[in-house]
């Protein structure tokens, strides 16, 4: 049974591009990456009127998931989004797994002392040790 994967990140060009070729690495790998990346972009600010909802349904799904992917990336550290669902995951008890697209990006203040597990790179073999290690 494939790993269900819930991945952060922040909603720029760089990050949605990021997340993108995770989502096609794990459905172009033959079986060999074993997991399903989880799309939960919202579009939406965390201080909109919708905001209750949102949080509601990535909650839900953060819970259904087997692991929790922070795809840490130049802007993430700034977005209250990512900073909120680093910390449902917390709170819900996930498997924390973080890797930086560039190694000069800020880590999110709340990825500290939490007990992340860090790919060393943003590449395929890096990410798949760090999610089943």
């Amino acid at each position: 049974m494939a790993k269900k994967i819930f991945i952060s990140y922040h909603s720029d060009t760089e990050g949605t591009n990021h997340k993108n070729l995770l989502v096609a690495w794990s459905k172009n790998d033959n079986g060999h990456f074993d997991i399903k990346f989880d799309d939960t972009s919202v579009g939406v600010s965390i201080n909109s009127d919708n905001a209750n909802y949102i949080k509601s349904v990535i909650k839900k799904k953060i819970n259904e998931s087997s692991v929790f992917l922070s795809l840490v990336g130049e802007n993430t550290h700034k977005s209250d989004w990512c900073k909120w669902e680093i910390d449902k995951a917390v709170e819900l008890g996930k498997k924390i797994v973080a890797v930086k697209i560039k190694k000069s990006y800020t880590t999110p203040d709340n990825l500290y002392g939490v007990g992340a597990t860090w790919a060393q790179s943003f590449t395929y073999d890096s990410i798949k040790k760090a999610i089943d290690g």
